[in-house]
């Protein structure tokens, strides 16, 4: 059996990839089991191959980058964007993994005592296709500094990066497979912890699968982040970044801002000055650099968003903005609403409702059982005093929520468990060992 890829934005046929069995993949967890104890003896080796990484992937990045977009649809800039966001955190791991993994003296009555954090072994990586490299790197690259050995096991979609990425790592403790997720299933059994980013439908899957096995866990999972603007306070910055807040990866990003809470006194404004960003917004070709918006990743995707819209036409005025482009893309849709819509969409549509206090507004930003990010955007005093009681991991005032690799990336409730990035990130899949000495 094999799986294809195909370039969304054209129906070009990219390639096929043989699926590999369960023994073929326990086979490959095997030989990595035999690297990692070989891998985890010496830091400061481990960094000298983490900085060759490095320099594979700033050399390789035109190549990937492209191969990214042909593959998914991302445009271009995006991908190069991401990919240059890939180096970022590979330099902050690089200079900071000493200080991230020395021992942590505490003082007891103990004539020495410590902790050690020790790598688990090996992780199993399932990665999404919507960032092909930066959900890769961000989980493999601190793993592997920690000490661990790395199996990816990346969407199908992306399989030409998946390859690719194998081999821009180019080491003996990170191997990628190409398998059906019943495959990827089994393989929890063999491996020492795993990481996924994706829907919380499957994180849930996944969770009970490594339960089972007592196995340790990092989901970053579905969101529907709340975009709240308080008043009219920051209302140009709030609308100048609404366009790259919900259509950043073609909609397609789980911390993009989906749901716009603003307040009646600057809901009229903020509607008109939305459809203006999103009417200036330029649609088409993935591969030319003008070009924001680009085709969803698949055909499939196309029809869930579509489906998504059809119900929320029942409940909200919808409308969509520009041309009709045919094939995979979806237009800039806004969808005008008082209703709960609690899917999370993945495409380029944003849901608007208005409130008229503050209790209000927190109400509707948590009215969902996701919990990713949100973003506040007015009196800088005021939003703080909203933080304590919004469900959300990541929290930015006057600012659109985004990764980064000094600060932890998680979830609350359904939207995740664990994080990823930071030092709280990297020590993630380590043993925290209590060592003490009389």
């Amino acid at each position: 059996m094999s799986v294809k890829t195909e370039n969304p934005y054209t129906g070009e046929l990219l390639d096929k990839y043989e699926l590999e069995s369960s023994a073929q993949v326990r086979n490959k967890i095997e030989q990595l089991r035999v690297a990692q104890k070989e891998w985890t003896r010496s830091l400061n080796q481990r960094l000298k191959a983490l900085g060759m990484v490095k320099e594979r992937m700033q050399s390789e990045a035109p190549e990937l980058a492209r191969l990214m977009t042909v593959e998914m649809g991302k445009p271009i800039t995006q991908s190069e964007a991401e990919l240059k966001k890939c180096v970022w955190i590979m330099d902050y791991i690089l200079e900071n993994v000493p200080t991230m993994l020395a021992p942590e003296n505490v003082t007891t009555e103990g004539k020495k005592s410590y902790i050690r954090f020790d790598p688990l072994g090996t992780i199993l990586l399932i990665e999404p296709w919507n960032f092909p490299a930066w959900q890769v790197v961000r989980a493999a690259f601190p793993a592997l500094a920690a000490g661990n050995a790395i199996i990816l096991k990346h969407a199908s979609i992306v399989s030409g990066c998946s390859k690719r990425l194998e081999e821009i790592f180019g080491l003996n403790v990170f191997k990628s497979i190409i398998a059906t997720g019943a495959v990827a299933m089994d393989a929890i059994k063999y491996v020492d912890g795993v990481a996924l980013t994706g829907s919380t439908d499957t994180g849930a899957a996944v969770s009970q699968a490594a339960g089972r096995e007592l196995k340790k866990v990092v989901m970053e999972l579905g969101g529907s982040d709340p975009f709240i603007v308080l008043d009219r306070t920051n209302l140009r910055e709030a609308i100048k970044n609404c366009a790259f807040a919900r259509l950043q990866n073609n909609g397609q990003s789980c911390i993009a801002a989906k749901r716009f809470i603003v307040h009646k006194d600057a809901y009229d404004e903020f509607c008109e000055g939305m459809k203006r960003e999103f009417s200036m917004v330029k649609i088409g070709d993935p591969t030319q650099h003008e070009t924001f918006l680009g085709p969803l990743s698949s055909r499939d995707q196309k029809d869930t968003v579509v489906k998504q819209i059809e119900k929320l036409r029942s409940c909200a005025e919808v409308e969509e903005v520009g041309d009709e482009l045919g094939g995979n893309f979806v237009r800039p849709t806004i969808a005008k609403t008082d209703a709960l819509f609690e899917e999370e969409i993945f495409g380029p549509v944003a849901i608007i409702k208005r409130f008229t206090s503050s209790a209000e507004a927190v109400q509707l930003a948590n009215e969902t059982p996701f919990g990713l990010g949100a973003s506040i955007w007015g009196d800088s005093d005021e939003a703080e005093r909203l933080v304590p009681l919004l469900a959300a991991g990541m929290i930015f005032v006057n600012k659109i929520v985004a990764s980064d690799p000094r600060l932890p990336f998680s979830g609350i409730k359904k939207s995740g468990i664990g994080c990823e990035c930071s030092r709280y990130g990297l020590l993630e899949f380590t043993a925290k060992r209590t060592i003490w000495v009389n």
